[in-house]
């Protein structure tokens, strides 16, 4: 037996992080497809997450992020209200030179194989386009242009149910839900973290942002000449002085062993999935006094729309609730308060409630 098949068994039946109902490895050797979707589970609803495409190193690296992600969006559509369970898929390669129509399509049809067990979406290297494509081979797709019957960017809702985490965290740890005259640090300003710049422009606070890719700089620095600072990198951001909030916005694992210790911010809030490289991570902030709004809480605005999507979308009925972002950080803070855990671990038992109420009423 591989590695690779060993380290996938190990997480499926005899981790902690396993539980999945189901992984599919997809292959297309004409397009050059190579997938994965893994499904968490169903106990809500049919699984819903988005699609990664991403140059993983390995096949192993590949399998253990799908793992995480749908595990990470049972928890997302749970504490969001919604009646779908987790999943996610990636795709294994690099989306500006390996992505074609005939991939895409490929990737649809293993969609549509599942029969409506998995609802895919937009992530990190798909875009609207990409969603009107795989559309074509499957009818269980949402992230969709307006002209094809979908709701178009998910981004726009995500950075604000990021911004309404931030002011409940603010409301929580100040007493005031403003940002006003606030200095907070934003890792990542591509897709939703631009959006999430200009919700704390206009609120009047003051945004230090870093990003890998200089043209997305450039576009936050262009549309904000005032009032927005770079930082050299993520190690630089981090340790800035005077840092109220930081905000991861790029890639998972940005909260580990040798950040956490560095960071100078007295709240985490931001859009990234799978923020904690690790369990402990949420108690290592805890102790140092840091105040964490669980990610796939305040960044389930992306996951409402999408979800509105399948029933007839309406742009107003999903702010109005990814409004209700602000209300639900509040209630996770104050179940941590009042069971002595930190916030990540009262948003876990609150979303495993629900789905374990859903198991058992089957």
């Amino acid at each position: 037996m591989t590695d690779v098949s060993d380290g996938v068994l190990h997480t499926l039946f005899r981790s902690e992080q396993g539980g999945h109902e189901q992984v599919v490895l997809c292959q297309d050797r004409a397009s050059g497809l190579k997938a994965v979707i893994a499904l968490h589970s169903t106990a809500l609803g049919p699984a819903l997450g988005g699609t990664r495409f991403y140059p993983y190193a390995t096949e192993e690296e590949a399998v253990a992020d799908a793992l995480n992600l749908a595990r990470g969006m049972s928890y997302k559509n749970a504490m969001a209200g919604l009646d779908h369970g987790g999943g996610k898929a990636v795709i294994i390669g690099d989306p500006g030179k390996d992505k074609t129509e005939e991939l895409l399509l490929a990737y649809g049809r293993f969609v549509a194989s599942l029969g409506g067990r998995y609802v895919t979406a937009c992530d990190v290297g798909t875009y609207v386009a990409d969603m009107d494509v795989v559309a074509r081979e499957c009818r269980w797709t949402t992230g969709r242009s307006p002209e094809n019957g979908g709701a178009g960017d998910s981004s726009v809702l995500t950075a604000f149910g990021v911004y309404q985490g931030m002011r409940a965290s603010a409301q929580h740890l100040w007493g005031d839900p403003s940002l006003r005259d606030r200095r907070i640090g934003v890792a990542g300003v591509g897709k939703v973290g631009h959006h999430l710049v200009d919700h704390l422009r206009e609120e009047g606070a003051e945004v230090v942002i870093t990003d890998v890719r200089e043209d997305a700089v450039r576009r936050v620095l262009d549309r904000h000449p005032r009032g927005v600072t770079v930082a050299a990198d993520t190690e630089a951001l981090i340790r800035t002085e005077g840092l109220d909030v930081y905000a991861p916005c790029a890639l998972g694992g940005a909260l580990n062993d040798d950040s956490v210790p560095a960071l100078t911010a007295a709240v985490v809030c931001g859009a990234a999935n799978n923020q904690l490289a690790h369990p402990g991570v949420e108690k290592d902030l805890a102790d140092r006094g840091i105040l964490y709004a669980p990610d796939y809480v305040v960044n389930a605005g992306g996951v409402i729309q999408v979800a509105d999507e399948l029933h007839g979308f309406d742009f107003d009925r999903c702010k109005a609730k990814a409004a209700k972002i602000f209300d639900t950080t509040l209630a996770i803070f104050a179940r941590a308060k009042s069971d002595g855990i930190p916030p990540a671990a009262a948003a876990d038992r609150i979303a495993e409630q629900r789905m374990a109420e859903a198991r058992a009423s089957r």
